[in-house]
């Protein structure tokens, strides 16, 4: 629902999505999505969960048709750590292989908001609907 004072900004952070099987996260995902909110998520989604995300947005509006919510769109933003040395990018490459990439961030938002979602290696844009 499109709250009358503002747009629901709504962070997920990784522990809440890590135990979840992927058709969990993607229902829940996809569940908060109609809700009108946007969803900002600590870590990325896998590939394949991309994909089903997407499939199962579509089957939702099809199945929908009464439904104001006219799919999704998605972003990814992975900073850009520049000039470190070896033995701290050896330490990162480590870390992200123990705890994940955590340090991504992944932008869910309905279309119906969300006009578009722009990002280069220093900033993400979302760009709202009026």
């Amino acid at each position: 629902m499109r709250n009358k004072s503002g747009i629901t900004l709504q962070f997920i952070p990784y522990a809440e999505l890590a135990y979840l099987t992927s058709y969990q996260r993607v229902k829940k995902l996809i569940d908060l999505a109609v809700q009108d909110r946007v969803l900002l998520i600590q870590g990325r989604l896998a590939p394949e969960e991309e994909t089903d995300l997407i499939r199962e947005t579509m089957r939702h509006i099809r199945e929908s048709k009464k439904s104001k919510f006219k799919g999704i769109e998605l972003a990814t933003f992975t900073p850009q750590v520049k000039n470190l040395s070896l033995m701290q990018s050896l330490r990162e490459n480590f870390a992200k292989s123990l705890l994940g990439e955590r340090d991504v961030l992944t932008v869910i938002g309905p279309a119906t908001l969300v006009k578009e979602i722009k990002k280069d290696p220093a900033k993400i844009q979302l760009l709202l609907r009026k």
